[in-house]
């Protein structure tokens, strides 16, 4: 399945990837960039660009700075996963401070995560 996008978010999003956060930066060279499974950085997906999104597992992985702790960010985050979620996509968050301070953790969350949608999406083929 093709995902939609808003044009007008491809700008942006190279924008973005320029400008990657400390913590995107890490978790892309550090860990993701080198990863079995291909992931994308600043994926345009709807009228939303993800941190990280992984085609083959169904996977966006969003690192969340502070503006997302407020009760308007949590909301902005349902509805954006919510949306996410209709493309049959699998949301996955970590806070900028869970980056900085317990990066093994989550690698390992995000590998435990990809053999299972992995493993399930060729199931279902």
């Amino acid at each position: 399945m093709s995902l939609d996008y808003n044009k007008k978010n491809i700008v942006l999003a190279k924008n973005l990837r320029k400008n990657a956060t400390p913590q995107e930066k890490r978790l892309w060279y550090g860990f993701l960039a080198k990863h079995k499974c291909r992931f994308q950085r600043q994926k345009a997906i709807d009228n939303f660009i993800a941190d990280f999104y992984c085609h083959k597992a169904k996977l966006v992985i969003e690192i969340d700075g502070s503006q997302h702790h407020s009760s308007k960010g949590r909301n902005k985050d349902e509805y954006r996963t919510s949306i996410l979620e209709g493309y049959d996509l699998r949301v996955i968050r970590f806070s900028n401070r869970q980056i900085d301070e317990d990066f093994i953790s989550v690698c390992r969350y995000i590998d435990y995560v990809l053999t299972g949608a992995v493993s399930d999406n060729h199931t279902n083929e």
